[in-house]
């Protein structure tokens, strides 16, 4: 199994910088996912690491072998793309068959090497159909098996659902994190999609105008985001502004709103100055309007989303809050009067203007900075441009 590591990697399209400085490493075995919105530079440094691009500065290693100058056909790599590119004229088998030809692999071993892709990717019986004759769940999984028929040794897929509908695209995203875990390849996927991120990766890196905001577990990412860029993008989230008072032992914001909201303990080292809460909807919970509650306001917009009500609350000071309220048959009216409640513990502090993340309650878990020491590493300096 391979490691693959960026380091000080910029690229540069004449006046725009796509990347800036980015450093980062990816763990033998692992399951990566680049996340982040169009333009964030995702798509260039997965496009840098295949070969498709050169980087204007820096250097990249696959295992210990670097890679910066290596043409892309000698980098070993598979590639799934979003298109596919499947060969229409090509059956299923001859598609799979493609790159061990390329490499003039014998006809015993190619026929042994794609009967075992095919099983891998459960379409055994599907190998003399063309790709027209596929649904896109089984193109998708022919691709797949393509890309790992010649055992490279890293995996890169390219918005490899995003052709696919809701629930084939659930069903797909749970093989191919299977298949990754039964074969143990260190893979590197590009996504704008959240679900997919957190439900696959092993580590999400957010990345925005071209610098890696955060690199860190799905959970922590989602729970612990080291700035409101982070927080917003990884589904909804409120937002509470305000001074910090850890006066008389209780940790709470005065809120720029008016109210004042306890946050938990602080432990030995307390935030002081202007801080910003950070709760998820799911956390929150709503009441009859009866005294139970943190906060009051009234139901502006209940929106049914299944399993689960939306519910967006415009508050007596005028803030805005969102809520999540599953498996609860009750609903509440829009215009009903209610009140918000929620854990403290469950308030994730960051200072003003995206400081690195500190947080308040220690039995939540570790402490955390902007610069995250973990199986992948942050990223070094600071930069602007789109991809």
């Amino acid at each position: 199994m391979t490691t693959v590591e960026f380091v000080s990697v910029t690229k540069e399209f004449g006046p725009v910088r796509a990347l800036t400085d980015v450093s980062l490493s990816v763990k033998s075995g692992e399951f990566a996912t680049l996340l982040g919105p169009s333009g964030s530079g995702k798509t260039t440094a997965l496009s840098l690491l295949s070969g498709i691009m050169q980087p204007t500065s820096g250097r990249m290693f696959i295992g210990t072998r670097d890679v910066t100058d290596v043409p892309a056909a000698q980098r070993n790599i598979g590639l799934v793309f979003q298109s596919y590119a499947l060969f229409p004229h090509m059956s299923v088998f001859e598609n799979i068959a493609f790159p061990l030809r390329v490499r003039r692999r014998s006809e015993v071993e190619i026929a042994n090497r794609v009967g075992e892709a095919l099983s891998l990717v459960r379409l055994e019986d599907f190998g003399k159909r063309r790709p027209h004759e596929l649904s896109g769940g089984q193109q998708q999984r022919v691709a797949l098996a393509r890309a790992i028929v010649f055992k490279p040794d890293i995996l890169l897929l390219d918005e490899p659902l995003a052709a696919l509908d809701r629930k084939l695209r659930e069903e797909v995203r749970t093989e191919i994190h299977q298949l990754q875990r039964r074969l143990g390849i260190t893979t590197i996927m590009v996504t704008h999609d959240q679900d997919e991120a957190l439900s696959m990766s092993d580590r999400v890196v957010v990345m925005d105008a071209g610098r890696v905001q955060q690199i860190d577990t799905p959970d922590s990412a989602y729970y612990r985001p080291n700035s409101r860029f982070v927080a917003g993008f990884l589904g909804l989230a409120n937002f509470l502004d305000g001074e910090m008072d850890a006066s008389s032992g209780i940790c709470a914001i005065r809120l720029d709103s008016g109210e004042s909201i306890t946050v938990g303990p602080t432990g030995d080292k307390p935030l002081t100055g202007r801080v910003c809460g950070i709760i998820r909807p799911e956390d929150v919970k709503l009441v009859n309007g009866s005294g139970g509650g943190i906060v009051r306001g009234t139901v502006r917009e209940a929106m049914f989303l299944g399993e689960t009500v939306r519910y967006a609350v415009q508050l007596d000071s005028g803030l805005e809050m969102t809520a999540h309220v599953t498996g609860s048959r009750q609903r509440y009216a829009e215009g009903r009067r209610v009140e918000l409640a929620w854990d403290p513990a469950r308030v994730w502090l960051i200072p003003a203007e995206d400081a690195p993340a500190r947080e308040i309650n220690p039995d939540l878990g570790r402490r955390q900075s902007g610069n995250v020491d973990k199986t992948l590493s942050g990223v070094k300096g600071k930069g602007e441009g789109n991809a």
